[in-house]
């Protein structure tokens, strides 16, 4: 009989081993041949893997004719020498069972036990097998898009997910698609392993790097950090164990050859990579490039920096959206506030600060935070501007913009 014809449902068997196969087929068929017959310790099983058959002997010793009391431990010696002539009282007879045998009940048992315990551990090799890759690019086959998740499917046939918000926002996927994303985490839903990818984690940008930076790979140059607004903005700061190897220019590359094709599968996420130093004044000033930094003022207990830069700089080191600060802030894990240096001739601006009385402090402080610290500098960005910036109510702009309005017009 052929495993394989009797148990399609055994598919391929490509996560499981011969050995534990064979175990659990012989256990599959042993339980049954307790049910059938009260005991298993006289039959061996034999099963072949590669044809896909297999063979139950029975062992019996022959009795007399009328000194049978179990058939399934004791044969009859006329029955014994119709299998050989040579069989005598006392010796051991072996002769096969056949499936047949078994009756239609075990045999639907057996089926249903043996595909309980192959879908098992197929689950468990796939979720033992990802739980190794954690961390790991992989590369798979879209089959199918929906609202909140992408399916893919590696080279074996296995299913994995990609959520939405583990997409980039510029992600567009189409069923037959090639896909790369890095595995996140393995769950278990439902009894089956949950594979999830990402595309927006920092991990799956550090693995385009080591595998566009063979100095990355091979270990002389380390990525410190990384932080992400995904497919947006990157910042990455790296240093080198070789004083002859440039870490910025080797991530680089000749004519940015390395990185754009990171930059290609990130769909063009800007991407710095700056130079690690234990200096940090140094850090932040290289963190809020391309901005040019004037001077920093830094508070080790409160993990707070003053950075005091040119008008004309301020934007620049704010980035769109705030996107510049933001990164440079988690990348070196200080609070960052943007000062503007009054310029020659501006004595007539006031700080925000002089506006207590009239504007929340709280109000002050964001506007602080996207580098508007005078009167000034806030009604230069205007209306729209502070609108895009910022989370504060249209009415609360209006109010401010018209109490620093006030001051200059008295």
């Amino acid at each position: 009989m052929n495993l394989l014809d009797t148990f399609s449902e055994f598919k391929e068997l490509k996560n499981i081993d011969r050995a534990t196969l064979i175990r659990i087929l012989e256990d599959a068929f042993r339980a049954v041949l307790v049910k059938q017959y009260g005991t298993d310790q006289n039959f061996s099983i034999i099963i072949n893997t590669d044809k896909g058959d297999f063979e139950i002997l029975r062992k019996r010793i022959v009795v007399e004719d009328d000194m049978v009391e179990d058939d399934n431990l004791e044969i009859a010696l006329s029955e014994a020498k119709a299998i050989d002539e040579d069989f005598e009282i006392g010796e051991e007879v072996t002769d096969e069972v056949k499936m047949a045998d078994f009756g239609r009940r075990h045999i639907l048992g057996l089926r249903q036990s043996l595909s309980g315990s192959i879908m098992e551990l197929e689950r468990d090799a796939i979720y033992q097998l990802y739980k190794d890759r954690i961390g790991q690019i992989v590369v798979g086959e879209v089959y199918q898009v929906w609202k909140r998740e992408v399916l893919v499917r590696d080279d074996d046939g296995n299913d994995l997910i990609l959520p939405k918000n583990e997409q980039i926002p510029s992600d567009f996927f189409r069923k037959g698609d090639t896909l790369r994303a890095v595995v996140v985490r393995v769950e278990v839903k439902n009894n089956s392993p949950l594979i999830i990818l990402s595309r927006t984690s920092p991990m799956f940008l550090q693995r385009l790097f080591e595998s566009e930076v063979p100095e990355i790979y091979d270990g002389l140059i380390t990525i410190h950090k990384i932080v992400r607004m995904p497919g947006e903005r990157a910042k990455v700061a790296v240093e080198s164990y070789d004083d002859r190897i440039d870490p910025v220019g080797a991530c680089v590359g000749m004519k940015g050859s390395r990185i754009h094709s990171i930059v290609r599968e990130l769909h063009n996420e800007s991407i710095d990579v700056i130079n690690y130093t234990n200096n940090t004044q140094l850090y932040i000033q290289r963190a809020l490039s391309p901005a040019k930094i004037n001077s920093i003022s830094i508070n080790e207990a409160e993990k707070r920096a003053e950075v005091y830069l040119d008008p004309e700089e301020v934007s620049m080191a704010i980035g769109k959206g705030g996107s510049n600060i933001k990164l440079a802030t988690q990348l070196v894990g200080y609070e960052i506030d943007v000062f503007r240096e009054q310029a020659m001739g501006d004595e007539e601006d006031v700080l925000l600060d002089e506006f207590v009385d009239d504007i929340e402090p709280w109000v002050i402080d964001i506007l602080k935070s996207i580098g508007c610290d005078t009167a000034k500098s806030v009604l230069e960005l205007g209306f729209d501007e502070l609108s895009r910036r910022t989370d504060l109510e249209d009415e609360t702009i209006e109010d401010v913009l018209n109490i620093l309005k006030a001051e200059f017009e008295n």
